[in-house]
């Protein structure tokens, strides 16, 4: 081969490996610049998973063990279903230290609701607070062996509004559950009768009356109890929602009547059956009404799964 012929080819030779690098930048290009914290492909996945900070439903108090910060913790692993033993818990601050420091609400610094998971055995009790921000006080698991949710309704110092935390806590020994009792107008105890009128309406202020009679006769003296005449509790079946709901006026404010009629109003979330417990005090004890009421129409049970007929049972490992 000449030597002009070879030098041609050598030159078409290096056009092309030229040509072939340029291309090969043009499909890669030069390295991704990485995008910015909080921006890119994930930018919106925060509306997916953590409910934004506005614009989301408040969850109802009592489904939580921690909100805003604060923590509830338990420092008994279990409640006895036979004798009071002492219950003991702690409430922890955002810096994860005992608080110590609460703004009382209805004459007391915490409030704790103690029920078993079927809503039976309810207790509104008030534990005496300690060193070093222990709660204790003696309970029972009043409804026998099974699992129970322990409620603390409290406002720590500093806070401008009270927080309802929730924590399970089981008694040993044979559970034997029991069936919620059907919706009724009317509970009795220790003699007295009351009666329950409105509706709730989920998602909607309701207003409930309670009326307190004593063998046929009005209740008007009723006496107060932690700053009112009647306190009412109210959770849903299911999960054990939590609402602690005042009643209308107070004692002694001139315009509030000590009986026979307590005038609540109630917010609940959802449509379903909630169980109302309603504490009042008369001769210097206190009693506690239940009832169980149901808001709205509750949604239809989904329907049973279909088993397929074409697939035997005894196949259904080797898939």
């Amino acid at each position: 081969m000449n030597a002009p012929l070879k030098l041609s080819l050598f030159g078409l030779g290096l056009i092309a490996i030229f040509a072939a690098t340029f291309g090969a930048g043009r499909v890669a290009g030069p390295a991704p610049t990485a995008a910015p914290a909080g921006h890119g492909t994930d930018a919106g996945h925060g509306s997916h998973g953590a409910t934004p900070s506005t614009g989301a439903a408040p969850v109802p108090g009592g489904l939580q063990v921690a909100q805003d910060g604060y923590r509830l913790q338990p420092l008994t692993g279990e409640l006895s279903p036979d004798a009071a033993q002492p219950l003991r818990f702690r409430v922890l601050g955002p810096d994860g230290a005992p608080v110590t420091a609460y703004t009382p609400t209805h004459e007391k610094n915490l409030h704790l609701i103690v029920v078993r998971r079927d809503l039976a055995g309810f207790q509104h009790v008030h534990p005496e607070l300690r060193e070093g921000g222990v709660w204790e006080i003696p309970l029972r698991a009043a409804a026998g062996a099974g699992q129970y949710r322990m409620f603390a309704d409290f406002q720590p110092a500093g806070r401008g509004e009270a927080l309802t935390l929730g924590v399970d806590l089981p008694a040993p020994g044979t559970y034997q559950p029991v069936p919620l009792p059907a919706a009724g107008r009317t509970a009795t105890v220790d003699g007295y009768t009351v009666t329950l009128g409105g509706e709730l309406r989920p998602g909607a202020s309701s207003p409930l009356t309670l009326t307190v009679t004593k063998d046929g006769k009005p209740v008007t003296d009723l006496q107060p109890y932690l700053g009112a005449y009647g306190h009412l509790v109210a959770l849903r079946d299911g999960d054990l929602a939590y609402l602690h709901v005042h009643p209308d006026g107070a004692p002694g404010d001139g315009r509030t009547q000590a009986g026979p009629q307590i005038v609540f109003h109630a917010e609940v979330p959802s449509p379903g059956a909630y169980r109302l417990f309603l504490d009042f005090q008369h001769g210097g004890v206190v009693r506690t009404a239940a009832f169980t009421a149901v808001a709205g129409t509750p949604p239809p049970a989904p329907p049973a799964a279909a088993t397929p007929s074409a697939s035997p049972t005894h196949d259904h490992g080797a898939h």
